[in-house]
């Protein structure tokens, strides 16, 4: 199967801290990849050299089999959408104005805002003004955002936080559509294996910058039958927490 993303030795350090520590991740084609990780684990520093965002220390990144340097790396980004961090609002316009401007920058047809309006299901409140929203409607628009260019790849950091039950579902279910029906592939973040469980078909567990597991939730319980799930998770980050 192709590998959408690919690393090898991937490493970042401020000053002293080694933040990611000769990171080795593969991510395939249409499949939702799980990179799990305590707070502080290094994920968000992953997915922003990912992204362009951090450069690395040393290592390498190819992206759709092409090796990431600063010549093509724009040219990459174009195929790529994220949700990291809160994205940026303007308050005072609607959802579908606030697309407008990111459809401009981003050059791509205008059809595609009442496309993604409809997948994230804000297509009923796209005359609202965006400083009505709750906090699940900011995350949805969030994705719009990043589904806008309909990308080949979809980074999502923590794409449920804040988020309450009926919230965390609705973007579970739309996540888990996108590899079938658009052909992404999409990497997805998160501090909570429960949460990863129910999305991704293949995981990666990060802890203290290393990558501690890289495969399928199957073959992580086949380590030690003898643990949940959690418990195996708890013993590679080496660090309770609540699941």
């Amino acid at each position: 199967m192709k590998e959408i993303v690919k690393t090898n030795g991937l490493t970042k350090k401020y000053g002293e801290n080694l933040c990611v520590n000769n990171l080795n991740m593969t991510v395939t084609d249409t499949s939702i990849y799980g990179f799990l990780g305590p707070n502080g684990a290094g994920k968000s520093t992953t997915l922003k050299m990912l992204l362009g965002l951090v450069h690395p220390t040393k290592g390498e990144i190819d992206i759709f089999e092409k090796r990431v340097t600063d010549k093509n790396r724009i040219s990459i980004l174009k195929d790529i959408g994220s949700l990291i961090e809160s994205p940026s609002y303007y308050g005072h316009l609607t959802a579908k104005e606030n697309l407008k401007i990111c459809q401009t920058l981003l050059d791509v047809p205008s059809s595609n805002i009442d496309e993604v309006l409809k997948i994230v299901r804000l297509d009923k409140q796209q005359s609202k003004k965006v400083s009505a929203f709750s906090l699940g409607m900011k995350q949805r628009l969030g994705l719009a955002y990043a589904l806008l260019s309909f990308p080949k790849l979809l980074i999502l950091d923590e794409p449920t936080n804040g988020l309450d039950p009926a919230g965390i579902h609705e973007m579970r279910e739309l996540i888990r559509s996108l590899p079938q029906k658009y052909g992404m592939t999409v990497i997805v973040s998160s501090h909570l294996l429960s949460e990863i469980d129910q999305l991704a078909d293949n995981i990666g567990i990060i802890a203290n910058g290393k990558m501690m597991y890289q495969g399928t939730l199957s073959n992580l319980h086949d380590t030690d039958p003898s643990k949940t799930l959690e418990e195996i998770f708890l013993d590679l980050t080496g660090k309770e927490q609540s699941l």
